[in-house]
């Protein structure tokens, strides 16, 4: 129902807009009360968000999991390609990004979710086994992975969502890599 609930709801979000679209439209249209619409979500925004905070776990769960030997970067990297690949598959990411993207109280808590996500998976990356990663350099690749994946979402968006999004993530991580012995990697040596 939850799932039903926010395609639903992007879907009227889409149409009407995101603030001309109430909580009473969504219920309506769906056949709910109000007060059942928040059973399913908090918020109108977390109809277009509610996804994030699982993802986020698991996420940082694949990060951890990934083997020891594996740079840091390369870890980011191989993991944050195939969640976009994931989200990508679903088929609504067009019309969601589209609309966060038009939308400025969306895209402020886009911004807000981004930052607690990236503070999840700097964590995670930090804990790796054999890791040897400070709190400073895990923050510093993961906000570097942030903004590759930031700038990868904006082209795809210009493309109207025809470009290859793998080779955006791939082309963003390349141009981002960590020079060998540049300060986060050193600072992940010294520990």
């Amino acid at each position: 129902m939850r799932a039903e609930l926010a395609a639903l709801a992007l879907e009227l979000f889409t149409e009407r807009g995101f603030d001309e679209t109430t909580v009473e439209d969504i219920a309506r249209a769906a056949g709910l009360s109000k007060r059942s619409f928040f059973r399913y979500f908090p918020s109108k925004e977390d109809v277009v968000f509610g996804a994030v905070e699982s993802m986020a776990q698991d996420v940082a769960e694949e990060v951890r999991g990934r083997p020891a030997d594996e740079s840091p970067w390369d870890c980011l990297h191989q993991v944050l390609r195939a969640w976009q690949q994931r989200i990508h598959n679903s088929g609504q990411e067009l019309a969601e990004l589209t609309l966060i993207d038009a939308t400025p109280s969306l895209r402020a808590r886009l911004h807000q979710r981004r930052d607690a996500m990236r503070a999840q998976v700097a964590e995670a990356l930090a804990q790796r086994p054999g890791a040897k990663l400070d709190a400073f350099s895990a923050d510093v690749l993961t906000s570097a992975a942030a903004a590759a994946l930031d700038a990868a979402d904006r082209e795809w968006l210009r493309s109207g969502g025809t470009a290859d999004r793998a080779a955006l993530v791939d082309r963003a991580f390349a141009a981002l890599r960590p020079r060998e012995g540049s300060g986060a990697l050193r600072a992940s040596r010294r520990r």
